[in-house]
């Protein structure tokens, strides 16, 4: 008999063991099999009780991301669909995989990859960070973020005059089609107050992914990331994109960096939200809007904003497309409660030529008072005040019924707007404006001498 082993050699031979323990060769996969196949979604038998809401589901035979959990049920798995390929087909096998996550690192600035995090420019493939980031994360505990204070510019003279923003700021931008929104977003885009820039363009055309990126001057583009997913791709794709540019925006935040996020649009990712939830049987509510899409849009939003005492900031733009300018629908009233500031752009003023088409008297900021001084925001509400008295007033006008030295307020107004309307426009070639209060307030100055 020989002697009893040391605890020494007994806890090596433990730990070599540990050490070869590979998960993916030795580790039991659990399955289902396809019961039902539809338009965008599957049921899964065979998952009951160890499937969780947004767990992914890969193939068999190619081990590729196949689905995401919806519903869990005693008689299977609900999942929606990121694809439905030719081998997909009731009786094919899908094993259960944990939530989605993306590896971020810094070289993913300068790429344009999907919403499942891969690449898509036909450059080498991504370097993988050292730290996962769940694509469906929660925001920061709302007590443990830091208060809004420091002013940024953007370099688009209407915006940092009339509606200012701050870092770690929500803003909408409200718009329907053809009125330069997308010209808007790609000038907001090149601010160089940032550290990092991340846009998420959602279930946008494939034809203006290329003409977004192209708007951006090749010297912020080492400092952007984006993810796209266009109108083709499945509701599952096109509602991760959103949530996929979320997590990267959330890795940067989480360095200590400045990031602005620019997703367009909101309505996309809503109307994705939409069509995964009639799948899964919600009934509408709201205008076609199941419940769920109510609940998805401040989980979304929410995780946007200024970051707690040891990050950074994630100042966040998101468009949303308004269906017959009408700026009371469901998604745009819900996003308008959330967010921290809106900009309307208005199709009349488009077609007056004046660029970026911001209503000024619809278009508000809530943090004005943290991001001029007095000074500056008293001279944005008398000039603001101006263009109410002479938008009010162009009907009066265009009758011919108004009469000089009558009304000073409006007299002033006739006198001055005009040239503001003309110093302000703007467009996507024209470089950024470094203070829009002294270039205004000079080019006043020369035109109207009295205005100050």
């Amino acid at each position: 008999m020989t002697a009893p082993q040391s605890d020494e050699y007994a806890l090596t031979r433990l730990a070599r063991l540990v050490q070869g323990f590979q998960p993916e060769r030795d580790a039991v996969r659990i399955g289902g099999v396809i019961s039902e196949l539809g338009q965008g979604y599957c049921r899964v038998s065979g998952l009951c009780g160890n499937a969780s809401i947004h767990d992914t589901l890969v193939e068999e035979s190619s081990a590729c991301l196949a689905a995401e959990v919806l519903q869990s049920t005693p008689e299977g798995v609900l999942a929606a669909l990121y694809h439905t390929p030719p081998s997909l087909k009731p009786g094919s096998r899908l094993f259960l995989r944990g939530p989605l996550a993306v590896f971020p690192t810094s070289g993913w600035l300068g790429r344009v990859v999907n919403a499942l995090g891969a690449p898509i420019d036909n450059l080498p493939a991504l370097p993988r960070g050292t730290r996962s980031k769940d694509v469906n994360s929660a925001p920061p505990p709302a007590l443990a973020r830091r208060i809004v204070s420091k002013p940024v510019l953007t370099g688009v003279k209407a915006i940092d005059l009339f509606t200012p923003m701050c870092e770690g700021q929500r803003l909408g931008i409200f718009a329907g089609s053809g009125v330069g929104k997308s010209t808007l977003l790609g000038m907001l885009a090149t601010s160089g107050a940032f550290d990092a820039t991340i846009v998420g363009l959602v279930g946008e055309r494939g034809r203006e992914v290329r003409e977004f990126i192209e708007l951006v001057p090749e010297s912020r583009r080492a400092s952007m990331c984006v993810v796209v997913s266009t109108s083709d791709e499945s509701a599952l794709l096109r509602r991760m994109a959103a949530r996929t540019a979320m997590a990267v925006a959330e890795h940067f935040r989480d360095e200590g960096r400045s990031v602005l996020l620019i997703i367009d649009s909101i309505t996309r990712f809503a109307l994705a939200c939409r069509e995964i939830a009639i799948a899964a049987g919600e009934p509408p509510v709201s205008r076609g809007f199941p419940p769920s899409v109510f609940t998805d849009l401040p989980r979304l939003l929410e995780r946007a904003g200024p970051g707690t005492a040891d990050c950074g900031d994630i100042t966040a733009i998101f468009s949303v497309l308004i269906d017959g300018d009408d700026h009371n629908d469901p998604i745009a009233d819900s996003v308008r409660g959330i967010v921290d500031g809106h900009i309307v752009l208005d199709r009349r003023v488009a077609a007056q030529g004046r660029f970026p088409a911001i209503d000024i008297p619809m278009s508000v900021s809530r943090l004005t008072h943290m991001a001029l001084t007095p000074e500056r925001r008293a001279f944005s509400n008398k000039l603001r005040l101006l263009v109410g008295r002479y938008e009010e007033s162009r009907d009066l006008r265009m009758m011919g019924g108004y009469q000089p030295n009558v009304d000073a307020e409006l007299d002033s107004a006739v006198a001055i707007v005009p040239l503001l309307y003309s110093a302000l426009n703007q467009s996507g070639a024209d470089s950024g404006c470094a203070d829009a209060f002294k270039e205004i307030s000079e080019a006043l100055q020369r035109l109207v001498p009295n205005s100050a």
